[in-house]
């Protein structure tokens, strides 16, 4: 009878090791993805296209008395597309299982020089399978410049959006600071930790 109970609790103990270590398996491999900023598009100042525009001296006369105007009503209104690179090291190689997984969720917060401004979360899962090859997708973006740096002369806001869209003058001064969840074998797991995306190096 104690023998019996013994191999009972064995059995169980067996069990409960093999599933931690597959719970850890699965939160290693997950831990692997890594994210990066990529290039930000549509990019629309005061309805405005600026995405072949480098400097002030770019806008017509019409366009920078649309944006002072705008400037004088405490309005500047942005919008534009991130596009986040993800990358699943995840590919069979170096003896670890080849494996797939989907980006449920992606709460985000939006970072310009370094200020916190709007938040936000995908428009629908996001498949980022273990080939090793990088997966982009689009993150829509849009708010009020002004009522973040309401001390900037339009001059300034222009310049500030031209650096979100990677062609100013300076470098591109976005982060997105995002916790995602991943759909595994296991359900749902989110990251225990926020991430802090740029456009330098990949981040997991």
């Amino acid at each position: 009878m104690i023998a019996k109970k013994v191999s009972v609790i064995l059995i169980a103990c067996s069990f409960i090791f093999f599933e931690s270590c597959g719970v850890l398996q699965t939160f290693q491999n997950i831990s692997r993805l890594q994210f990066k900023l990529g290039s930000v598009t549509n990019l629309l100042l005061n309805g405005i296209d600026i995405t072949t525009k480098t400097r002030l001296e770019d806008f017509s006369s019409t366009e920078i008395l649309k944006l002072s105007t705008s400037v004088i009503n405490k309005k500047m209104p942005v919008s534009f597309v991130v596009n986040v690179d993800a990358l699943n090291p995840n590919d069979g190689s170096g003896g670890k299982p080849k494996t797939d997984y989907q980006l449920t969720k992606f709460p985000w917060t939006l970072l310009i020089d370094e200020k916190e401004t709007i938040s936000g979360d995908l428009d629908s899962p996001i498949s980022v399978p273990g080939s090793g090859q990088t997966v982009k997708f689009p993150l829509r973006m849009q708010l009020d410049l002004f009522s973040f740096f309401e001390n900037k002369s339009y001059e300034d806001l222009v310049k500030l959006a031209l650096n979100i869209s990677g062609r100013g003058n300076e470098e591109m001064n976005i982060k997105l600071v995002a916790q995602p969840t991943i759909s595994s074998p296991l359900g749902n797991l989110t990251y225990p930790n926020k991430l802090v995306i740029v456009d330098k190096q990949f981040t997991n």
